[in-house]
């Protein structure tokens, strides 16, 4: 059979150039978009997002969504079923529960956001240097995250809380702080040995980068994604623990109003029987926000697992 080539014309190269340069570019795919990508498919966790969104803004616009003031007292409504102008009722003092449950969300959301922060922040420094310099300092710093994950922390939370003096929301935030740093710090720790001895952490030394460059632009980016994992949990935990604070009068005070102190009303058999307005709604409260934030968090582990495909 006879081999026919065919002769391309002039017209067939401008053919072709036109289709090459009408041609949109590919955008190159990184690892953020596929995590994104991943996380999306994760409905829970979006649930879990929006839910936790809905809350901030609750939190942040608490002034004009509450009917009342959260420390005003009714003093015909004591313990009062909900009605029209109580939606959730009163506690045995008179005030609104329905004003103190959303002005409530403010402090789980900061004593969440600014505890998780500053652990963050003193566990990924302490985790880094161990890491990246070992030796000697990974010997000194390892045995140090040791004695403090030896102690029970509850314990330790609770010594901490009463000898700071009067119990506040900062005194919540500062312990919760300064105790929760140990285990993201060995997290921390463990990418970083794992990151040390690649070849581009070797070719930046080579190159001349300072050890804080190397830390910073190479190292620490690559090592964020459990660092965010454990962090999402770490909020989730610093709800729960403020709130069992606040209920044992170690937390947050009234008259200012926290979903743990709202719960104290509870431990009377008459108002569990009788009275669920003052105990469902923070209970519900802190249900709802810490699964929403365990939900948040499992979709961030899958999709920032680079194990995992489409």
């Amino acid at each position: 059979m006879p081999l026919r080539i065919h002769a391309f014309t002039m017209s067939d190269l401008a053919s072709v150039s036109r289709a090459v340069d009408g041609a949109k570019p590919t955008r190159p795919v990184t690892f953020w978009s596929l995590a994104t990508q991943r996380f999306l498919r994760h409905r829970l966790a979006v649930s879990g997002l929006l839910v936790m969104l809905v809350i901030a803004g609750i939190a942040a616009a608490a002034i004009w969504l509450a009917p009342h003031s959260p420390t005003a007292i009714d003093p015909v409504a004591f313990q009062a079923a909900p009605s029209a102008t109580h939606p959730l009722g009163t506690d045995s003092v008179g005030r609104d529960v329905l004003s103190r449950l959303i002005f409530a969300a403010r402090v789980s959301i900061t004593v969440g956001v600014l505890a998780v922060a500053m652990y963050v922040v003193i566990g990924t420094a302490v985790g880094a240097t161990a890491g990246y310099y070992g030796g000697k300092m990974d010997l000194v710093l390892s045995r140090i995250m040791d004695v403090m994950l030896s102690f029970p922390p509850l314990i330790i939370i609770l010594f901490a809380v009463s000898v700071f003096g009067r119990p506040s929301i900062w005194n919540v935030i500062l312990v919760l702080g300064l105790l929760g740093w140990p285990a993201l710090a060995r997290l921390v720790r463990g990418q970083f040995l794992a990151l040390r001895d690649l070849e581009y952490v070797l070719a930046a030394r080579a190159n001349g980068s300072s050890d804080a460059r190397i830390v910073l632009r190479h190292m620490l980016p690559n090592a964020l994604a459990p660092v965010l994992v454990a962090a999402t949990f770490g909020m989730a935990n610093a709800i729960l623990v403020e709130a069992a604070l606040s209920f044992l009068g170690l937390g947050v005070q009234p008259p200012t109003p926290s979903w743990g102190n709202m719960l104290t009303d509870a431990q009377s058999l008459t108002v569990l029987e009788r009275m669920p307005w003052l105990w469902v709604p923070p209970g519900f409260m802190i249900l709802i926000s810490v699964l929403s934030i365990n939900f948040l968090g499992d979709g961030l582990r899958d999709a920032l697992d680079p194990s995992l495909r489409l």
